[in-house]
């Protein structure tokens, strides 16, 4: 079997985010560690979506016309009377259609908490390491938990979850491995992978992977609690 993927990330300057791929070989040695680079998207709730730019300012509406944009004719041209117009034929009435009003509606608009930053991430990560094929799937694991644990009235504390990732990006044997020492905080944290899982948040595997699962270990550290 091929050896083990461990990463590590760093949010805030102090989060510890831990994705460990568990397939051993022979001698248990780990794989290297692989980049994560989340940058945050302005302050707000946390929340996967789209960087709502800023609109152009619109020009008052008695603003003066520059002088240059002004012409005036040499000689006046006399002007035919238009010819008279047809009655246009009456329209049909529009039936709503509800994959079109689906369609477009706005995209959810992104946030990366209280601090926030310039990405469009719930969060920022910045992790040294060697870059992974599919660096954008990492990256979705890290947005997703943190966007589903909820933080409220946690203790500082740490744990360990560990789940599987199949095919389709279903989720499969959830399990603290290592636990905190606060039910409440072991519960919330489980709880975050269930949510992402039962949304398939973290969607189906990368058609350049080459498994059928990937089995991962999440770390969850003090600095989550942060909003």
């Amino acid at each position: 079997m091929a050896g083990s993927l461990a990463l590590s990330a760093l949010l805030h300057g102090s989060l510890v985010v831990g994705v460990v791929w568990m397939a051993r070989g022979e001698h248990g040695v780990l794989a290297p560690v692989y980049k994560v680079d989340l940058v945050a998207a302005p302050p707000g709730p946390r929340s996967v979506g789209q960087v709502q730019t800023p609109e152009a300012p619109t020009p008052p509406a008695n603003a003066p016309v520059p002088k240059s944009a002004v012409t005036e004719p040499d000689e006046k041209v006399p002007v035919k009377a238009p010819p008279p117009r047809r009655p246009a034929p009456k329209a049909a009435t529009q039936v709503p259609n509800a994959t079109s009003a689906k369609a477009n509606a706005p995209a959810p608009k992104a946030g990366g908490g209280t601090t926030g930053g310039q990405g469009a991430d719930v969060a920022n990560i910045q992790s040294p390491g060697i870059a992974f094929p599919f660096p954008a799937y990492l990256n979705n694991i890290a947005n997703q938990i943190i966007l589903n644990f909820d933080k409220a009235n946690l203790p500082a504390l740490t744990c360990d979850v560990y789940f599987v990732i199949g095919r389709d990006g279903s989720v499969s044997g959830i399990e603290v491995r290592k636990r905190s020492g606060s039910t409440l905080f072991d519960i919330e944290a489980r709880g975050a992978v269930e949510a992402a899982g039962r949304s398939k948040g973290f969607g189906p595997l990368p058609d350049g992977f080459s498994n059928d699962i990937l089995p991962v270990i999440f770390t969850f550290t003090p600095q989550m609690i942060r909003r």
